[in-house]
């Protein structure tokens, strides 16, 4: 019979811990579009859209910015 194959170290994976407090501001594109004042009226308008309609867009670039700006303020510094 043939010898088993040694195994392979087993390497324990620990969690990030990123305690930073800029990853509350992750927080805003959630609660910014649940507040009901912002959106439920008709104007004013923007090129002929109702203001939920752009609302929605604005909504998604302020997710895509407080993303980004909390991606650059945490990120870890240092060469590679």
């Amino acid at each position: 019979m043939a010898e088993p194959e040694p195994e392979a170290p087993t390497v324990a994976r620990t969690r990030a811990k990123d305690h930073s407090p800029w990853n509350w501001l992750l927080f805003l594109p959630i609660l910014v579009p649940l507040v009901p004042v912002f959106f439920n009226a008709d104007s004013p308008r923007l090129l002929g859209f109702p203001r939920f309609y752009w609302l929605q867009l604005t909504y998604i670039l302020l997710g895509v910015t407080t993303t980004t700006f909390v991606y650059r303020m945490t990120k870890k510094r240092g060469g590679r």
